[in-house]
């Protein structure tokens, strides 16, 4: 793992959405500093500098995570929690990025203090427009407290 600091970090166990998600910020020279991670497990051990980023410094934390809700091993839901939780890691906004509409999880994320929550488009160009301007929102017009 390359030890420069990623600004976003990327949590999507489908490949097309994923590619779909970096080739937006792409096209707007927000993925330089990207990183993606398939599941809720790997990017806790991101996040939290463990197992194989265990190299990392949890200090050195990404300046913007897009996580997806359904995921296997641990789901997004499970991650914005432990996220929350910790005092390091907090203040890191966290945009939910999914397919999911149902009331339980947009209230559960908001309740454990997600910062947005957003639903996927479902057509190609929705989807590049929504992903772009949420990467130009946190990354450059957001102020953040870290």
């Amino acid at each position: 793992m390359e030890n420069y600091e990623i600004e976003i970090l990327l949590v999507e166990d489908n490949p097309d959405d994923a590619n779909l998600t970096i080739r937006a910020l792409k096209k707007n020279n927000l993925a330089n500093k990207l990183h993606h991670v398939i599941d809720g497990d790997e990017a806790l051990d991101f996040i939290f500098a463990r197992g194989k980023y265990a190299n990392n410094h949890v200090g050195n934390a990404p300046k913007l995570i897009l996580l997806d809700v359904k995921m296997p091993k641990v789901d997004g839901i499970e991650v914005l929690r432990k996220i929350k939780a910790d005092e390091r890691t907090k203040k890191i906004p966290v945009v939910m990025l999914t397919s999911s509409k149902e009331d339980p999880d947009i209230k559960a994320c908001y309740d454990l203090g997600v910062n947005s929550y957003v639903v996927k488009p479902v057509d190609f160009e929705s989807f590049m427009k929504v992903v772009s301007e949420l990467g130009l929102y946190w990354m450059l017009i957001n102020q953040s407290s870290h």
